[in-house]
């Protein structure tokens, strides 16, 4: 019937045959082989031995909360995003919110309730990318964190209109931007929790301070942001210790790898 809702199940199997159809290779380096949610044991060993660790941007905006990363832009890492982000793998959610569940235990330490609130994407953005991307990602995160024993719900709680491309703005431009376009959707749950905003990449970090003034407007203060990756150029990493290179799969920080063994159809 012209008009109908499409059922969101058949959308996923939809997502699911197109990206089985367009795969060539491993979404982090190329490689052929075991591409179980498009990417190769490889670049998934390589992301899970990343330390989640404190980052910002200099200079930082007013307001920015403190922002926890789960490496920089570059790499495997960058390969996922881009491939989930832009090439529609979005079986890629679940080692990607894998990632991102690491760096929320990081930002919201301990076994307290964690609502994670996703960075709203634009109307024109869910269309061409079949959907919320950075939703689909927070809840397969928030999945992660509960088998954990960490109590937490995905809210989408922020609303943004339509924005230009921010690529060749400033720092400055990108925050006006930013304050203009993003408004709250509807108020937070009470007693939700801890709130950690949650984003893909940081860069100028405008439009996580945008999101965090938006939700201390409304009475519900961010207890901080999580992210997946930041910009090296813009955002001094923090030193840390080195990981220790993971080789047997019982090695792992129980947040990617366990993620191996489900369901693909979770990812969306």
């Amino acid at each position: 019937m012209v008009g109908a809702r499409v059922p969101r199940s058949w959308l996923r199997v939809a997502a699911d045959v197109r990206d089985l159809l367009l795969s060539a290779g491993c979404a982090g380096c190329g490689g052929a082989g075991d591409l179980r949610y498009e990417a190769c044991p490889a670049c998934v060993r390589a992301c899970a031995a990343a330390v989640p660790h404190p980052v910002a941007p200099d200079p930082a905006p007013p307001g920015l909360p403190p922002v926890v990363a789960v490496d920089s832009y570059g790499g495997a890492l960058r390969g996922l995003l881009l491939a989930y982000k832009e090439h529609g793998a979005h079986r890629l959610a679940v080692p990607l919110g894998a990632l991102l569940a690491g760096a929320v235990r990081a930002a919201a330490p301990g076994r307290g309730p964690v609502l994670l609130v996703p960075v709203p994407s634009t109307a024109r953005a869910a269309r061409e990318r079949f959907g919320d991307h950075l939703a689909r990602v927070a809840r397969q995160a928030a999945r992660r964190l509960r088998a954990d024993g960490v109590p937490a719900a995905v809210a989408r709680v922020l609303r943004t209109g339509e924005r230009p491309d921010s690529a060749g703005l400033g720092a400055a431009e990108r925050r006006a931007v930013a304050r203009a376009a993003i408004g709250l959707r509807r108020p937070v749950p009470p007693g939700a929790g801890r709130l950690v905003i949650v984003d893909d990449v940081l860069t100028t970090g405008a439009t996580l301070a945008a999101c965090a003034a938006v939700l201390r407007a409304a009475g519900t203060p961010a207890h901080g942001a999580a992210v997946l990756a930041a910009t090296p150029r813009r955002i001094p990493i923090v030193p840390r210790r080195e990981p220790r290179i993971p080789r047997q799969r019982e090695d792992f920080p129980g947040n990617v790898m366990r993620t191996w063994d489900d369901d693909p159809r979770t990812a969306g």
